[in-house]
Parts: C-alpha cells; sequence; structure tokens
C-alpha cells in the first residue's frame, strides 16, 4: 500500500514548543531545545510505528497569500514568534533534512493549501494519504482515502480521524459542512471574523438546519432575534470568513512520487545535529548505545541572546561562553592520567594519611545498586589532585568490607578537611550503614551547579561535557544498558572498574576548582556553603532515621475506601440513571453533559469528547450533587493506589521503616521534593486524605510525633519583600490577615467581615503570589469578572506595596535577567522580554513568585540545619523524620517533648532576620494527623 504522510510543520512545531514551554530543555550554551525535541519525537514515531511509504514536512512562507491581499486583516493579530521557537526552526529543517524528508513551499501560498492539493492529487494516484496536523480546519479534507493524523500528546495516543469521525465531532452530514462551520464560527487565532453572536454550537446547528452559510443567509425569515440580525447585517462578513476558511485544492504544485519516497536518513548528519544539540538520550535511542556526543560543531551563531546583557562580572545563562566550545571532547583515552589501585594493607593505611593531611580530597562511592538503603559498597574512589585518582575494592563479604572502611574512617571523619562529590548524599547514606559519619565542611559539585544554573540538569556526565569538555566512560558501558538484564559493579572486572571510579573521582574534582569562581560570580558561593551543602547532611539524617508507618491501619483504610467506593458507584449509577464506566472520561461527558445537560457550553477535547478534567468538574460541583461524588470517587481511588496501597510496600525490610529520599537539585525556585514515596503530595484537604497521616506513627512505645508548620509563610514573606505598610501592620498586631484584607478590601471594620468575604480576601490573597487574574479570581470563586476586577483593584489601592513590589521586581528581572531570594538564590527568566504576550507573562508571573517561594525554601532549610546541630548537641535521642513543604514533623521520646518544642519554636522563628513576625504551630500526637 502506497502510504503519504504529509506533515503541517509549523503547527506541529509549535505544538511541540508549547507542550514543554514550561519546562525547557537547554543545552549547554542556551539554545532551547524543547520544540526541537518534540518535533523530533513526535517525526520518529511516526516513521516507526506508521511506515509511511511517502513523507513530505510543508511550510508556509513569508510571502502574502491571497487571503492576506483580500483581507487584509487575516492573521494580522498573531502574536510575534516566542523567540526560542525562531532560534529552533533552522535546526529543525537540519532535522528533516537529515531524515532525507522532502521539504515543500511555495510562495503566495500556505501550507494547508499546498497540503490540500497534494492530498488531493495523492488520492488520485492511489495513496492513502495522512494529513499529520493539529488543526481542526483539514476536517474539510478527508475523504475514504484521505485522514487526519493527530500525533499523541500528554499521555494520549495518536488519534486517526477519517469521514466517520469527522461527521461525528462536527455533528455534520457531509465534511464540506465544516467550512461553513468555519465560516460562521470565525478563527480568534487566525483573525477570521465569522458572524458576531454565533461560536461552535450555533454554528453546527444552523448548518445541521440550513446546510451552508449561503443557504442561511438566504433564509433569515426563520430566525428570530438578535441572532437573525446578526446574520443579516455581517452576513458578508460570514461568506469572506467562509472564503478565508476554505482549504485550496489547485495550488500549482507539482506530486513528484519518487521524490516523496521515505529515504534511509544521514546518519553523518543526524549524528552531527543531535550532539550539538545533546541529545544524548535520543541519539542513543536512533543510532544505539555506541551513540556519543563526542563530536560538538557548535557555531557563535547557536549561542542565545534573550534578554538585556548583564553586567560584566554576571554569569549568563549559557554559562560556558560558545568561543570554549571544542569541536570534540575528550575521554579517559585521550587525556593523560594516573588512576591506582590501592589494594593492599599497606598502600591503604599510606592513602589514608594523604587524605588526612590534604585541605581537600573528593570521593566517591561505587555500589551494586541506586538505594542507598539497600545497596552493598563496592568501592571507594579518591582524588586529591586533578588527573591523579585511587581505587579501594570493597570485598563482598561484610566482615572483610567492614575492616577496609574502618580504616578510611579516620580520613572520612576529619572535620578539618572538605569533602567533594557529587550528590553526597548518597555517598553519605551508604557509609553509614557501614558505621562511617563523614564529617567536615562539603561541596557538592551536583548542588553547586543547581544554584549555578537551577534549570538545566546537573548529572556529572553532562557537566563534565559541558564544563570540561570531557565525555566520561558510560556506566552502561560496564554493567550493560537499564533493563531486567542489567549487571551491576561487582560483576566489573578490578581494572575497568578501577578506570571508571577513579575517572568519577577525578572529574568530580576537576568540577569544583570550575564551580567555586562561578559560585562566586553568581553570589551564590555563602548559600552553598551556609545553606545547601549543610543540608546534604541533615537530608541524610532524615532519610536515615525513617518513618514508622502502622501496616494494619492502611490496609483496613483499603478495605473501608473500597467499600466507599463501591457505595459512591451505586450512588453516581442512580443519580444518573443509567450505569456507565465512571472512569471513562467519554462515558462521563456523555452522561453528564449529553443526559443530565449540567452544562449547555460544555466545551469538548480536540477529539470530540467532552472535557471532564478536575477543574471542569469543580466548576460543577456546586451545579449538582453527581458532581461532586464523582470527585470523591476519583480522590479516594487515587488516595488508595498511590498511598494506602502503595507504601506498605516501600517499608525496609531491614529496618521496618520508610525512607523516602528527598531532591535537593530538582525544584528551580529551592524547594525539596521527594520520592518514593512522595511525601509532598499526601493530600490534606480532604478528610479521607487527612486519615492517610493516621498511619505515620512514632517508631516505638513511650515516643510521639510533632509536627511544626509555618503560618502563612508566603504571605508573610510578600510583606518583607514588598515591605507593605499595611500587611506588616496586620502581621505585627498579630490580626487574621485574610479577615484584616478583607475588612480594607470591602471599606469595613474587622468585626463586620463575613465568611464571604474573607473567603474572597483570601483568595486574592494567595491568588496574587501567582499573578492570578480577574478571569481567574471569578473562576475560583465563582463571582462575576467585574466583581472580582473589583476587588484586586481595590486590593492594590489598599496595599500599594505589593503593586509595587510587582512593578519592581518584573523590572528587575527584565534589566537582569533573574530574581533573587532574600538569599541571593537565582530563578533566571529567559523569556522575560519576550515579544511574545503569552510567553512572556509566563515569565512575569514566575519572577513575582520565585522570590517568595524561594525565600520560604531558605527559610525552613536554615531552621532544619540549625535543628539537627542543637539535636546533636544536646545528644537527644529524637529525630527529625520529615519535611513537607513548610512542615517539619519529629518523632521524639515522651521526655524531650519539652526540649524539642523549645528548639524548634526558637530556630524555625529566628531562621532569619526579618521585620515580619514569623509564627508556626507545633501539634504533638500519636500520630501525624493528631499531631499536625
Amino acid at each position: 500500500m502506497k502510504k503519504l504522510f504529509l506533515l503541517d510543520g509549523m503547527a506541529l512545531i509549535y505544538r511541540a514548543y508549547f507542550a514543554l514551554s514550561k519546562t525547557p530543555r537547554l543545552t549547554s550554551y542556551g539554545l532551547n531545545t524543547g520544540a526541537i525535541m518534540g518535533f523530533t519525537n513526535t517525526l520518529l514515531d511516526v516513521l516507526k510505528n506508521q511506515k509511511p511509504t511517502h513523507i513530505a514536512v510543508v511550510f508556509d512562507t513569508a510571502a502574502p497569500t491571497n487571503r492576506h491581499l483580500e483581507f487584509e486583516s487575516y492573521k494580522a493579530q498573531r502574536e510575534q514568534m516566542p523567540e526560542d521557537l525562531a532560534a529552533s526552526i533552522p535546526y529543525i529543517n537540519r532535522l528533516i533534512e537529515g531524515f532525507n524528508i522532502p521539504i515543500i513551499t511555495m510562495d503566495g501560498f500556505e501550507a494547508d493549501d499546498i497540503i490540500g492539493t497534494l492530498a488531493k492529487k495523492g488520492e488520485k494516484e492511489g495513496f492513502t494519504v495522512y494529513c499529520m496536523t493539529p488543526d481542526k480546519d483539514f476536517g474539510q479534507l478527508v475523504s475514504d482515502n484521505i485522514f487526519i493524523y493527530k500525533p499523541a500528546r500528554m499521555g494520549n495516543g495518536a488519534e486517526v480521524l477519517g469521514v466517520p469521525e469527522i461527521l461525528e465531532k462536527w455533528e455534520i452530514n457531509n465534511v464540506h459542512e465544516v467550512i461553513d462551520i468555519l465560516g460562521l464560527w470565525g478563527d480568534a487565532v487566525d483573525n477570521i471574523p465569522g458572524i458576531p453572536g454565533i461560536g461552535e454550537k450555533t454554528a453546527k446547528k444552523l448548518i445541521q438546519e440550513f446546510g451552508s452559510i449561503e443557504n442561511l443567509i438566504q433564509s433569515t425569515d426563520k430566525l428570530k432575534g438578535k441572532l437573525k440580525e446578526n446574520v443579516e447585517n455581517f452576513a458578508e462578513q460570514g461568506l469572506i470568513s467562509k472564503k478565508l476558511a476554505t482549504i485550496l485544492l489547485d495550488v500549482p504544485v507539482d506530486f513528484d512520487e519518487k521524490a516523496l519516497e521515505l529515504e534511509d536518513p544521514n546518519r553523518e548528519v543526524l549524528e552531527s545535529l543531535f550532539a550539538e544539540l545533546e541529545f544524548r538520550t535520543l541519539g542513543k535511542r536512533v543510532f544505539g548505545d555506541d551513540f556519543s556526543i563526542g563530536e560538538s560543531p557548535v557555531s557563535k551563531s547557536a549561542q542565545m541572546d534573550l534578554f538585556a546583557p548583564l553586567p560584566e562580572n554576571e554569569l549568563s545563562l549559557g554559562q560556558a561562553t560558545v568561543e570554549e566550545v571544542p569541536t570534540t571532547l575528550n575521554t579517559i583515552s585521550t587525556v593523560q592520567h594516573q588512576y591506582i589501585l590501592v589494594d593492599q594493607i599497606e598502600q591503604q593505611k599510606q592513602l589514608v594519611e594523604k587524605l588526612n593531611q590534604a585541605e581537600s580530597f573528593c570521593f566517591d562511592t561505587e555500589s551494586t545498586g541506586l538505594d542507598a538503603m539497600t545497596a552493598e559498597l563496592v568501592g571507594m574512589s579518591f582524588s586529591i589532585s586533578p588527573f591523579e585518582a585511587y581505587y579501594v575494592p570493597v570485598s563482598a563479604i561484610r566482615e572483610e568490607a567492614q575492616v577496609t572502611v574502618d580504616l578510611f574512617k579516620p580520613a572520612l571523619e576529619n572535620t578539618s578537611v572538605q569533602k567533594i562529590g557529587q550528590n553526597l548524599k548518597y555517598d553519605l547514606l551508604i557509609l553509614a550503614r557501614y558505621g562511617v559519619k563523614v564529617a567536615g565542611p562539603l561541596f557538592d559539585t551536583m548542588l553547586a551547579h543547581y544554584l549555578i544554573d537551577p534549570d538545566t540538569r546537573h548529572n556529572m556526565d553532562i557537566l563534565a561535557e559541558t564544563y570540561l569538555k570531557y565525555t566520561p566512560v558510560s556506566i552502561t558501558e560496564l554493567i550493560g544498558a537499564k533493563g531486567k538484564n542489567q549487571g551491576n559493579m561487582r560483576d566489573v572486572e578490578l581494572e575497568k572498574i578501577k578506570e571508571y571510579a577513579g575517572e568519577d573521582a577525578d572529574i568530580t574534582l576537576q568540577l569544583k576548582q570550575v564551580f567555586q569562581p562561578l559560585l562566586t560570580s553568581t553570589e551564590t558561593l555563602k548559600l552553598a556553603e551556609e545553606v545547601e551543602f549543610p543540608l546534604v547532611y541533615v537530608l541524610a539524617e532524615i532519610e536515615k532515621n525513617g518513618v514508622k508507618i502502622d501496616e494494619q491501619t492502611l490496609r483496613q483504610f483499603s478495605v473501608d475506601i473500597e467499600a466507599e467506593v463501591s457505595k459512591l458507584e451505586s450512588t453516581i449509577y442512580e443519580k444518573a440513571g443509567v450505569v456507565f464506566n465512571i472512569a471513562s472520561p467519554k462515558q462521563l461527558g456523555e452522561v453528564l453533559f449529553d443526559k443530565l445537560q449540567l452544562d449547555p457550553k460544555a466545551k469538548k477535547t480536540k477529539t470530540g469528547q467532552y472535557k471532564t478534567g478536575e477543574d471542569v468538574l469543580l466548576a460543577l460541583a456546586n451545579k449538582s450533587d453527581i458532581v461532586k461524588d464523582i470527585l470523591d470517587y476519583r480522590q479516594l481511588q487515587k488516595l488508595k493506589s498511590t498511598y494506602v496501597d502503595a507504601l506498605p510496600s516501600l517499608v525496609n525490610p531491614a529496618t521496618g521503616l520508610i525512607h523516602t529520599s528527598y531532591n535537593q537539585a530538582v525544584a528551580a525556585t529551592g524547594r525539596l521534593s521527594s520520592t518514593n514515596p512522595n511525601l509532598q503530595n499526601i493530600p490534606i484537604r480532604t478528610e479521607r486524605g487527612r486519615e492517610v497521616r493516621k498511619a505515620f506513627i512514632p517508631r516505638q512505645a513511650g515516643w510521639t510525633l510533632l509536627s511544626a508548620d509555618y503560618s502563612q509563610i508566603e504571605l508573610r514573606l510578600i510583606a518583607e519583600l514588598s515591605q507593605d505598610e499595611n500587611m506588616l501592620d496586620a502581621f505585627q498586631k498579630g490580626l487574621d490577615i485574610h479577615r484584616a484584607t478583607a475588612a480594607r478590601v470591602y471599606g469595613v471594620e474587622l468585626e463586620e467581615v463575613t465568611s464571604d468575604m474573607r473567603r474572597n480576601a483570601k483568595a486574592v490573597n494567595f491568588g496574587i503570589i501567582y499573578g492570578q487574574s480577574a478571569f481567574g479570581l471569578s473562576q475560583s470563586l465563582g463571582i462575576p469578572r467585574k466583581e472580582a476586577a473589583a476587588i484586586i483593584d481595590q486590593y492594590f489601592a489598599q496595599y500599594t506595596g505589593i503593586r509595587k513590589y510587582m512593578g519592581d521586581i518584573i523590572d528587575f528581572a527584565k534589566e537582569r535577567g533573574y530574581v533573587e531570594t532574600l538569599l541571593k538564590r537565582r530563578r533566571y527568566l529567559r523569556d522575560i522580554n519576550s515579544a511574545n504576550m503569552t510567553v512572556r507573562g509566563f515569565a512575569e508571573r514566575n519572577a513575582i513568585n520565585a522570590p517568595i517561594q524561594g525565600s520560604a525554601a531558605d527559610l525552613i532549610k536554615i531552621a532544619m540545619i540549625n535543628i539537627q546541630k542543637d539535636i546533636e548537641a544536646q545528644g537527644l535521642e529524637g529525630k527529625m523524620i520529615m519535611q513537607v513543604h513548610d512542615e517539619l514533623v519529629f518523632d521524639v521520646p515522651e521526655h524531650e517533648v519539652g526540649q524539642f518544642k523549645e528548639i524548634i519554636a526558637n530556630r524555625m522563628k529566628n531562621a532569619m532576620k526579618l521585620n515580619v513576625p514569623i509564627e508556626i504551630e507545633i501539634g504533638q500526637g500519636n500520630n501525624w494527623l493528631e499531631a499536625h
């Protein structure tokens, strides 16, 4: 079968860009490759799974088309292309050429018209044609042999639409009627006006009844009211809109079957391009494990300049200047080095003495796995000088291993020697299981880079390639690719592991020498040395301490939830009057919007089914009890699978405890996250969600849990950052901030504030932090947009300092390209000066919020460091066991409760010297729920 794929190039590129715009993927020289990566993945998916015999990518050109000439304002209001996206286009063109796929353009015609013409010509030549696009206009083209192919997105698989699907989606009898619906409805993106007052649903009904715009215009006597008036007054505009929406099928473009044949890609071109774009994983996926980014022909023109120049002493987002990027990267085989095997006890003693005499040394552990609480030590590597390292193998027999580790214990515990490493928390944890309590100042290269450039990746291989122009030995070369057949470091011959482990320590030491001055130039060295590096010790201790859970409570809770879910199912079926699959968005949408008619304006997804996401259901919750039941059903199902049934499986068999892993270098704001399990996301706003906390209990009899939580910390910090007099005054007087805000906004006395007023003020207080608009506030409160706008205006009139802060911080970001917290933690905002309003708006909201969230993160980190110091200094048995956003949890013997409460209150309140008073709440209980 001849199978032709015609790709709507710009539509697919835009789609890829915006899908990844909130989590940009940057190269070492500052290029945002999100759009290129997304487009590449989409293309590879089609080539692999659809196996086209013929293919082409079609683009518009800058030349005007007849649509522009006949209708001057056509596409006139389109926002300027985001700068990152514009910079990606040449790379995508090179990518397409590397795959030997023809690119088709023609001045005077849009890509839609070229695709439409080629599709019809291809059909006549016996092809099955797939128009690959997310654009709804293409529905008019489908036939028995022409389909729309919508690529996979956000977890949903690819979708193929033929005639039946288009007829159902548009509720029409003939695919050509798509054009009439588009003509009536218009298109705000392309500035096609349509007829005022006619939206999608009305357009569909009118075309169902009259068949075409022309028939509708001739039958206005059958219409009534405003609709009749609009159709008559804007008839010509409707006809123009129909013409604008019609895809041309007579573009003078040749259908060259031979030129469209799919050819083998040009490996040399693609490998070079993937190397330049630093597509490591993608390169291996396409070319296999032998792919390397060793070739990196980056030109000076690749350097991005997305915001005003920074002062000379500032570090640009790229960090490594392009001029420094060589065409090839070094490897272990091209660099002279000396990595020494130290497997004799006398040699080991000499090495220990050398380590103890050094000002600092780098070390790394090799182990049998990634879980530090279960993996066994295979060896240790050390480096004191660049290009030199020592590898100490550790026996698989525990007693022998302990002898070796004990030999190095004094050096590792030497408080006067700085310890350098990459992701040191892992090494600290695994060594702790061998009785070593690593001490002394730390320098963690992963965390150093996190402070220097928080938005990019921080693993050692990438850092080495970026800053040292060196490609380390891949772990897969030693133990194989990830998967069930992957080996572990015990299987590797000694010579290979010596070179690999020595390289790890050596390269990490070299990275430290690069990062130390960069921390100074970004003014983050103090933050590193006083907060992030010391916190490694604290987080390792918390993870090691672990958390006790009551497995029986969770088992019973699982049974209870199952019964409640079953009961909810019956209730939902009864209210719906039909049995259906509640978990099916399609069936749920049909019940809520077709059968129950809960929202006549219900929106549909691009696949034609109703939207039934949480935001949609929450907006409907006040209209019907069935929606509340469905929300409860979903929440219970998620709670059961994610926590109630999953937590017992995460208990460590050796300790009987759960040991989460805290991620210190993930969130660009500075906040910690946790995995296995994710303790940050245990729900606390619902009664059932809070029940999960009941299962978190003290580790033994005679102990209790303490929970300490910062009170309204983000609002207090916005008061501090803005120095707004009215908000500072409210906090200093100890007033309920939401009641105080309501009193000011509504112009009433405190005692006259109603619960609705306070609720509205609370929504504004928290919404302002995230740049909430009047529309957003109206949606969250269920009030008219005009009323929401009035509340926001009055809010800013009362809190002028906050309005000034928001303007000032955006100006600061525009000038410098970043914002910073009270402790100088930076958040870089690449798009703050973007000409594209959507992209710039997102950056501006981040500019407002990042200093607040980041300062809150800094505050609790300092508190944690100081609390742990006090615990150790006073020789207390109690333990810090969890950090969850603005909350700390402790497991404490009853007789130490008083001491702990005093330490916690002092350290949390006084972590930073601020004008705004910091308040905390400390609770105590037999489980986490009681304590919280």
